[in-house]
């Protein structure tokens, strides 16, 4: 079963046209993972399938349907670990977890929503003692768990991760990377990233798709990245100043 489905999407900003007729399938349980250098439409793209950013033309569909008009039942289908963690300052360790719990129609009491959060931390390898401190007060792979275990608190069907690796050293990366594809395959939740990282793409996809000048140069199984014989990805892999794609001078 198909869960998500881009057909011909576009998207510009004036004169920058950011994504240019791009088409995808990731189907239920899968994990898509987004490659191509910085600007090329990737976190669009992620913004577009959310609602975030109107798309200008083609279509988008979750579970073989457009958007509906009850965003908040739209979103409620998602989990996002932004890049960075976007952990709320002002706000505890477990109530960072359970913020969506919390909030809206189907937000639960106080305590129920902290025991929650609590399992979630567990399950991202963080002790229960971590739950009343606040994110300033932990390591970036903590605070990376933290958000982590926001994104799955909600059980959601669609995890998006942005650059889940983003500053953290290679052991830690590995760490994450290795608790994102579990948590993705127990849950069952079909999974979409966006990364630079080739380790992490290695470790979490099934299907990679790699974006350049805000089209789809490639996409196909993980196990056929290095045999693909094209060009724009061959670049990318191997970091090559050569090819298809013009380096920045």
């Amino acid at each position: 079963m198909t869960k998500i489905a881009l057909e011909n999407v576009a998207k510009s900003f004036g004169s920058n046209h950011v994504l240019r007729g791009v088409s995808l399938s990731v189907e239920q349980g899968e994990s898509m993972v987004v490659i191509g250098g910085s600007g090329t439409g990737k976190s669009v793209l992620l913004k577009c399938i959310l609602g975030i950013i109107s798309h200008d033309s083609g279509q988008i569909l979750i579970d073989g349907k457009p958007q509906g008009r009850d965003r908040d039942a739209f979103l409620a289908q998602f989990g996002m670990l932004f890049q960075g963690g976007a952990l709320f300052d002002s706000l505890t360790v477990w109530q960072n977890v359970a913020f969506r719990l919390l909030r809206g129609p189907a937000k639960l009491p106080k305590a129920e929503a902290r025991e929650v959060a609590i399992e979630k931390l567990r399950r991202v390898g963080l002790r229960a003692e971590v739950a009343e401190q606040f994110p300033a007060e932990l390591s970036g792979g903590m605070q990376k768990r933290v958000g982590l275990a926001r994104a799955i608190a909600a059980e959601p069907a669609i995890i998006f991760f942005d650059e889940p690796t983003t500053g953290l050293d290679p052991i830690m990366s590995g760490v994450i990377n290795e608790l994102i594809r579990e948590i993705v395959v127990e849950m069952g939740a079909t999974a979409m990233t966006i990364t630079h990282d080739m380790s992490s793409v290695r470790a979490i996809a099934d299907k990679v798709l790699m974006l350049h000048d805000g089209q789809v140069q490639w996409q196909g199984p993980v196990d056929q990245l290095e045999t693909s014989g094209n060009a724009y990805l061959d670049q990318f892999l191997h970091g090559r100043a050569d090819g298809p794609i013009e380096a920045v001078r």
